[in-house]
C-alpha cells in the first residue's frame, strides 16, 4: 500500500482521555511526522493536531481508535 501524508485533528472535551490519546499516539510514533497541542482552558477542551505519513489503513486505524473514546472526536484531511 501506498503512504499518504494525512492530518488528524483531535478535540478532547473530557480531561480523563488524555491519557489514551497520549496512549495511541505513541502506538502509531513510527507514522509520525508532528504533532502540536493547544490547551483551550476558556472552553475546557484540548486541541491535538498530528501529522502522518502513513498507509490509508494506518490512518483511518488510529481516527478510528481516537473517535471510541468517549469525550474525544478526530476528523483526519488526507493529501491527494
Amino acid at each position: 500500500m501506498e503512504n499518504k501524508i494525512a492530518v488528524i485533528a483531535i478535540i478532547i472535551s473530557d480531561t480523563t482521555a488524555v491519557e489514551t490519546v497520549n496512549s495511541l499516539l505513541h502506538e502509531y510514533r513510527d507514522c509520525v511526522i508532528g504533532r502540536m497541542g493547544l490547551p483551550y482552558r476558556e472552553k475546557s477542551v484540548n486541541i491535538i493536531s498530528v501529522v502522518m505519513d502513513a498507509t490509508q489503513e494506518k490512518i483511518n486505524g488510529l481516527s478510528g481508535k481516537l473517535g471510541m473514546l468517549s469525550g474525544v472526536t478526530s476528523k483526519v484531511l488526507t493529501a491527494k
